[in-house]
């Protein structure tokens, strides 16, 4: 089987939610009559295979892809009003789970979350995983400036610990965008910075010690974190303030979260897979995003220096065990 992990979809009852005006998030029109989600910093464009299950099929059979893992993108629900927020978590999640049910061989999902109020957050995965049949749940890389290491999100943490389901962390715009405000720098790089830096924080401040159970998947390769994770240790090893919360090299840590392989670069994936091993990534496409591409995320893999094995546990393997995805 051949799952991708990391790619993104709108159901229609969200869309249509937006469109009756009472969120803070929108779609519009641009001159070229395509839809756009815009936020602070950044935009998507809305092509139909965001929202439209037959037209994602038909890209995935093209592809040669057999399943997906639905998740919802930038900007989230975290940045409306609580009741909003909450609501709208309940509308996606339902339209995820209404698309699993009818496509049970090709779609899975995360379930969107309230992050602005983690009790309530808390409350929405445990709906979605239990009456919905979700598989985890959707973190993003700060929440309205609020960073994931707060207690304030421990409740969350718990309860995915509990429910034994994993948090993907995906990145948003930077609270601070500064010079990355041009050339669409943060989407090509931006991303990549927060994901490091959030995971960095929740490595630092001891979480996974605290929460031995929690399983994490982080986006893009976890950024730039393969790459700093010797640096990091070396932090740890020489500046105490890296220590007062953790009591181990966060290199150690940092090698149980999974990490999916988008970008598909050929030499970065197989740094991370020397740095974390070939079970510990998870094929993801970014599509449908601009940005994204599904048949290049599968032929990257094909064509890595590795094993068989190795290349079926990429392709499909991990993310069947991590997502508990029985044998069809």
């Amino acid at each position: 089987m051949i799952l991708d992990f990391h790619n993104h979809f709108f159901p229609s009852a969200y869309l249509k939610e937006l469109a009756k005006g009472a969120a803070d998030a929108s779609v519009e029109k641009d001159a070229q009559d395509r839809m756009i989600m815009k936020t602070d910093g950044d935009y998507n464009i809305i092509v139909e295979e965001h929202h439209n299950p037959e037209a994602r099929l038909e890209a995935m059979a093209a592809a040669g892809v057999d399943m997906q893992c639905l998740t919802m993108t930038v900007p989230g629900v975290h940045s409306e009003r609580p009741q909003i927020g909450v609501r709208l978590a309940q509308i996606v999640n339902d339209g995820f789970a209404e698309i699993a049910i009818q496509y049970p061989q090709h779609f899975t999902a995360l379930a969107a979350l309230p992050l602005q109020d983690p009790q309530a957050a808390a409350a929405e995965l445990e709906r979605a995983v239990t009456d919905g049949g979700l598989r985890g749940g959707t973190l993003f890389t700060h929440i309205n400036g609020k960073m994931l290491d707060s207690v304030d999100f421990w409740p969350l943490y718990e309860k995915a610990s509990e429910l034994d389901v994993p948090l993907f962390i995906h990145p948003i715009v930077p609270a601070h965008i500064g010079n990355l405000s041009d050339y669409r720098l943060v989407a090509v790089e931006g991303f990549l910075f927060e994901t490091s830096i959030a995971v960095s924080r929740m490595l630092y401040s001891g979480l996974l010690e605290r929460f031995p159970k929690l399983t994490l998947v982080l986006a893009h390769m976890g950024g730039t974190l393969p790459f700093l994770a010797e640096r990091m240790d070396r932090g740890f090893e020489v500046y105490p303030e890296c220590r007062v919360k953790l009591s181990q090299p966060p290199s150690i840590a940092l090698r149980t979260m999974y990490m999916d392989t988008f970008p598909h670069s050929q030499k970065a994936i197989e740094f991370a897979i020397d740095f974390a091993g070939a079970e510990r990534l998870l094929m993801g496409s970014d599509f449908p995003h601009q940005i994204g591409d599904l048949p290049g995320a599968i032929n990257t893999i094909r064509d890595l220096a590795i094993d068989e094995t190795e290349q079926a546990l990429l392709l499909g393997g991990n993310a069947k065990r991590l997502l508990k995805i029985a044998n069809s």
